[in-house]
C-alpha cells in the first residue's frame, strides 16, 4: 500500500526507500519585554518559514490595552484570558502539523506554562520534549526604553514606556528550561538566521 508506515517511518511503494515521517510542526515564541524587538523578529521568521504568524498584542482584548496606555500594569487575572487564546492559536496550528510563529512578552514561568499546554502532550516540566520553543531577546533598560519611547511617539504602539521597568521586574527564566536568550541589539535577520538553523530540525517548514 502506498505510504504505508513502517517502524515510524513511511515506505515508499515500489522503491524499497524509506523516509522519515514529516516533522509534526513546532511552536516558536519570540519573547521578551515592551520594545526587544520581538514583533519585528518574529514576522521575518515566519515569513522565512512560509508559516503562520500570531501577534500577541492582537489577542489582548480592549480593557487590557486601554489599560497598559493609561500606564497601568496587567494582573495576572487580566493576563490569564490572553494567554489561553495564545495557546488556543498555538494548538490549532500544531494540531494540524503546521508551525506556527508567536510575538509574546511571555515574562514569567508560569505565563509560558500556559503556552506550553498548546502542544497537547507536555507534561509540566518536560521543557525539552515541549513542541513550543521560547527565544528571548534582551537588552539593557536604557536600550528598550528608548526604543518604546521612540514607537510611542511615532504612535506605533499602545505601551508607554513608564512600564518597562515593571515588565523588567517580571522578566523571569528558570535555567532548566532552555530558552535561548539572544542579544537584542543583534540584527534582525541574524537572529532569524540563528534560530531557523536551532530548530531545524525540529520545524515541519524545514523537513526535507
Amino acid at each position: 500500500m502506498d505510504g504505508e508506515t513502517v517502524g515510524g517511518r513511511s515506505a515508499m511503494a515500489g522503491s524499497g526507500l524509506l523516509r522519515p515521517d514529516p516533522a509534526p510542526g513546532l511552536a516558536i515564541v519570540v519573547m521578551g519585554v515592551s520594545g526587544c524587538g520581538k514583533s519585528t523578529v518574529a514576522a521575518m521568521l515566519a515569513d522565512a518559514l512560509g508559516c503562520a504568524f500570531v501577534e500577541a498584542d492582537d489577542h489582548h482584548s480592549h480593557a487590557n490595552k486601554e489599560k497598559m496606555s493609561k500606564g497601568v500594569p496587567l494582573t495576572d487575572e487580566d493576563r490569564l484570558p490572553w494567554l489561553e487564546s495564545l495557546r488556543d492559536a498555538i494548538g490549532d496550528r500544531l494540531g494540524r502539523g503546521e508551525d506556527v510563529v508567536v510575538s509574546c512578552s511571555a515574562l514569567r514561568l508560569k505565563y509560558r506554562e500556559v503556552l506550553r499546554q498548546g502542544d497537547g502532550a507536555y507534561k509540566p516540566g518536560s521543557y525539552a520534549a515541549c513542541r513550543v520553543k521560547f527565544v528571548c531577546l534582551e537588552a539593557s533598560a536604557e536600550v528598550i526604553a528608548e526604543r518604546v519611547r521612540r514607537r510611542a511617539a511615532e504612535g506605533g504602539h499602545f505601551m508607554p514606556a513608564s512600564l518597562v521597568r515593571s515588565q523588567l521586574d517580571l522578566l523571569e527564566i528558570d535555567a532548566a528550561e532552555g530558552i535561548t536568550v539572544v542579544d537584542a541589539t543583534v540584527p534582525a535577520h541574524a537572529i532569524v538566521e540563528a534560530t531557523i538553523a536551532q530548530f531545524r530540525d525540529e520545524l515541519a517548514s524545514t523537513a526535507c
